[in-house]
């Protein structure tokens, strides 16, 4: 489903602005009997002869003529109670499952019918793009913490190789370099945040996006000269279907700690998601943290030829990081390679954790063919990756950052790797988000107690959920921590005040961190969605808390509430 405010775009050929991801300009016509035969089923009795699809969504209203239109089966409706809207729209046909068939005909349209449609559109939709993936160097990053940075530092990379013309090529099967590099142009992204065409921008509705809009996205991007992508691959994407139709050239695993669980039953459900990833089917070769406990053990798993990363040293891993300088705005380390190699390289984000996103990226790198040497100055010319670890800097003689850490690990590892570069207090502002996993509050809510000085609890996105009830989840997390190891706790519902609660107890030295929402600009209340940026309500405190303002307290309005409506990222 489309987002709400997600850019539109309009095919040359027509004037029509449609929702939803851009698609390519210039499709060949796939027979609607061709597709039939690849599904290993008859051309439905209805359908022309002459009827040819020109592409394929999930979305009803994301539908264009041509399109076959994917009738999936939902948690409360079926897709196909959409139908007579797709048809309307321009459906050539719809691809549904025996629950759906007699709707879809009802609605005049040739019903293409699998027991698991969701399984079949991905290969599909390849099919229709014309194979796009083919024509681009995939590298798919997955893990828990970590995928969007290394994304980010991954696609830098990319882009200095294509900047010297050595630019990436795929690697061998069962070869830990490549051969020829591939031709100069552009790179591409998709995570988390945004989606990235060259130096196009689009914001992204989750992290992996639905089968159906990633092939057209990998279209478009072959169509506009781009080369190599670099993109996030969530659990729910490997479980649900959304790369299917993807060969990753390079599959890089940063790490696996507890999340997710309110849709994996537990850990081993988890790592076994993650896991698919590693396979001949999914990938051609393997980047995997040697650190990592589940990256050990997948490394020994895998199917596919493996090369590890460790930022610790580990003297078995293929590449790892020596001589780490950790600094407040990043890290410096040699890298080490397998054939003897000594690489100069930096991390351009704060944290030890960001030596191993640094790392990864590097060694996914040289693994596509790129020198170990270009790819490292392309990761360190990074400027930063929005909402992760970000520098809020308007003059304060303190340290703000914001960043999206909201897993115990995670939050741990943020508070720790700013301890390590703060010279006075550390003061953090963090909530639980609603609706999901509950049992991370009380963990998340002791890791602040014990790692901070000042501790302050408060709503991130409660959903449908009551905010006190998970800040007192949280609360008897930070009570469980004694007394003579907690810092201050504080617990203030509303966010802006939050903020402003920990900027008025900021002095030179300190170090203020707002975690837990990162990039996001919007906060989800009792099915509401109202305006809401940390990076701007922390910016504006630390101006109202200034002495020559007049006032040490955060006097900007709270942000308003809208109806903007958001599908929230399963990643």
């Amino acid at each position: 489903m489309p987002h709400a405010d997600q850019s539109q775009t309009t095919q040359k050929e027509a004037a029509s602005v449609y929702p939803g991801p851009p698609r390519p300009t210039r499709v060949r016509p796939t027979p609607l009997a061709e597709l039939a035969g690849q599904l290993g089923i008859e051309a439905p009795a209805a359908a022309k002869e002459s009827a040819e699809a020109t592409g394929i969504t999930h979305d009803s209203r994301a539908v264009r003529p041509g399109d076959i239109y994917a009738a999936l089966p939902g948690a409360r409706l079926h897709g196909a109670d959409f139908v007579a809207q797709a048809a309307d729209l321009g459906a050539i046909a719809a691809l549904t499952d025996a629950a759906g068939a007699e709707r879809v005909r009802a609605a005049g349209l040739p019903a293409l019918i699998v027991p698991d449609p969701r399984a079949r559109m991905g290969a599909l939709a390849a099919t229709i793009y014309g194979e796009p993936g083919d024509d681009l160097l995939q590298i798919g990053i997955t893990g828990t913490s970590g995928k969007t940075t290394t994304a980010y530092l991954m696609e830098g990379g990319l882009r200095a190789a294509l900047a010297v013309q050595s630019g990436p090529a795929r690697p061998e099967t069962g070869a830990r370099g490549a051969a020829e590099p591939a031709a100069a142009g552009l790179t591409g992204l998709i995570g988390t945040v945004e989606t990235r065409i060259g130096d196009e921008r689009i914001k992204s509705e989750r992290t992996t996006p639905e089968a159906t809009d990633l092939q057209a996205l990998f279209a478009v991007m072959r169509e506009r000269g781009v080369r190599s992508v670099a993109m996030e691959v969530s659990s729910h994407a490997l479980v649900l279907g959304r790369v299917d139709g993807c060969v990753f050239d390079i599959a890089v695993f940063n790490n696996l700690s507890p999340e997710h669980l309110d849709f994996h039953p537990d850990m081993e459900d988890y790592y076994r998601a993650k896991a698919r990833l590693f396979t001949k089917d999914r990938s051609r070769a393997a980047v995997i943290n040697y650190d990592d406990g589940y990256g050990k053990r997948l490394a020994s798993e895998a199917e596919i030829p493996v090369t590890t990363f460790s930022a610790e040293g580990h003297p078995d891993a293929d590449w790892r990081a020596d001589d780490v300088e950790v600094g407040q705005l990043g890290s410096t380390f040699t890298a080490l390679g397998p054939a003897g190699q000594a690489v100069r390289a930096s991390a351009p984000l704060p944290g030890p954790f960001n030596v191993a996103n640094a790392l990864a990226a590097i060694t996914a790198l040289v693994v596509a063919g790129i020198d170990p040497q270009i790819a490292a100055d392309g990761v360190a010319a990074v400027p930063g990756v929005p909402g992760r670890l970000e520098r809020i800097d308007v003059g304060q003689p303190y340290l703000a950052v914001v960043d999206y850490a909201h897993k115990p690990d995670a939050v741990e590892s943020v508070l720790r790797a700013l301890r390590k570069v703060t010279d006075g207090k550390l003061h953090a502002v963090l909530g639980c988000g609603g609706d999901r996993d509950p049992h991370k509050r009380h963990a998340m809510g002791a890791a602040l107690a014990r790692l901070s000085d000042t501790a302050v609890l408060t709503s991130d996105n409660p959903r449908s959920e009551d905010p006190l009830a998970i800040l007192a989840a949280m609360l008897s997390g930070a009570a469980d921590v004694p007394t003579h190891e907690r810092g201050t706790v504080l617990v203030e519902e509303e966010r802006a005040a939050a903020i402003a609660a920990a900027v008025a107890r900021a002095e030179p030295g300190d170090t203020v961190i707002v975690a837990g929402k990162g990039h996001e600009q919007g906060q989800h209340i009792a099915g509401v969605v109202r305006a809401f940026d940390d990076r701007q309500v922390l910016r504006e405190a630390i101006v109202a808390a200034r002495p020559e303002s007049g006032t040490q307290h955060y006097t900007s309005a709270a942000p308003s509430a809208s109806r903007t409506q958001h599908h929230d990222d399963q990643g």
